[in-house]
């Protein structure tokens, strides 16, 4: 097992090009090619971390939030990321994290999130836009049906929980092929063409983009392939910040913080004025999750449950929403046991451990 298998299995997942543009997920320290021979996961990456990983042997450590955010310019020991590096390189051990582009898939960091509350009918609470592409190309009749399958099996022609989704509709095609050409249909120097051609409309997602494109090529005949790839303004369902769904059944809002405390395993909950009313729709993001208050309200969510809510910011429920902070730790805790499915689903006979520490940096007194 390499650490690219391993990278790959979670990219797959959730592919580094949705992460946000201040991010940085992916290998931070290491070598793609080196061979991997247990593997830590974590929601951060501190000393104490590197310290269990190589007690427990070892020589990767999967975590969430990424331990570089931006670069170092000498690794002197002199605060806690440049003694992590240092010690990481030493032991061997290779670093990799995926945070916002697990945070941002559908079935991420808030789909964990969701099933601890056991919410239904769930749906991203402010989708992505800019993520999708719409491929048009143009085929003899016999060959399109081939073309299709081709673009479905790269990755084209998903839409939600539908797949293989196509539009086809015939017309007629002009060419002229020049005395240097090697034309699929006529002669190099023959005389202008007219075919009847298949246009084939599918989406793409721009993860795919490449993957599809060279799908294309493969598998049409013509020696210059006719297509456009467009980018849509279309929000895409499958990617963006937060979630929101529904309970089973309505609670009063106290019921319903007991249950989000048990559920959450949370020491306290800081929360805006309650408002007398049922909670039925909830509104959740995993980490920092501030800046979607106004789409839940948009939502007609009655809870908004992140972590880092400032002080002022609690006002910006106006008695129209209930502001549940639980923390940002607390919040994306169970995100490991998340990396363990993905991870477990595609190496089930390799050694990946849970971390059994904390790295939770705020403490409470009690």
């Amino acid at each position: 097992m390499l650490v690219k298998d391993i990278i790959q299995a979670i990219e797959q997942f959730a592919p580094s090009t949705y992460q946000e543009s201040y991010d940085n997920s992916g290998l931070q320290v290491g070598d793609t090619h080196a061979t991997v021979t247990g593997i830590l996961l974590s929601l951060d990456i501190t000393e104490a971390i590197v310290d269990e990983a190589i007690e427990r042997r070892c020589n990767m450590i999967v975590s969430h939030h990424p331990l570089l955010f931006s670069g170092l310019k000498r690794i002197s020991g002199n605060n806690y990321i440049e003694r992590i590096v240092h010690k990481a390189i030493k032991h061997d051990i290779h670093l990799y994290s995926v945070h916002t582009n697990l945070d941002n898939v559908r079935a991420g960091v808030n789909a964990a999130f969701a099933a601890r509350l056991g919410l239904q009918n769930t749906r991203i609470l402010a989708p992505m836009q800019g993520t999708l592409r719409k491929l048009y190309t143009y085929a003899p009749v016999d060959v399109a049906e081939k073309i299709r399958q081709a673009l479905f099996a790269a990755g084209a022609g998903n839409i939600g929980e539908y797949t293989e989704c196509s539009f086809s509709s015939e017309g007629d095609s002009t060419f002229k092929p020049s005395l240097h050409a090697n034309p699929f249909i006529g002669q190099a120097g023959g005389p202008t063409e007219n075919i009847r051609e298949v246009k084939i409309e599918v989406i793409v997602p721009l993860h795919n983009e490449r993957a599809v494109l060279k799908a294309l090529f493969d598998t049409h005949p013509y020696e210059e392939v006719a297509y456009e790839m467009v980018q849509l303004l279309n929000e895409n369902q499958d990617l963006g910040a937060g979630m929101i769904g529904n309970l089973p059944q309505a609670l009063d809002e106290t019921a319903f913080l007991y249950f989000l405390k048990q559920q959450m395993k949370l020491s306290y909950i800081r929360h805006a004025p309650l408002l007398g009313r049922q909670i039925k729709k909830v509104a959740i993001c995993g980490g920092s999750g501030s800046f979607l208050l106004k789409d839940a309200m948009r939502a007609g969510a009655d809870i908004f449950i992140t972590g880092d809510f400032k002080y002022h910011q609690f006002f910006d429920a106006d008695g129209r929403i209930v502001i549940a902070d639980i923390g940002h730790y607390e919040s994306e805790q169970f995100t490991v046991e998340l990396l363990a499915t993905i991870l477990n689903e595609k190496f089930p006979n390799f050694a990946i451990l849970l971390s059994i520490l904390s790295t939770n940096p705020v403490n409470y007194f009690c």
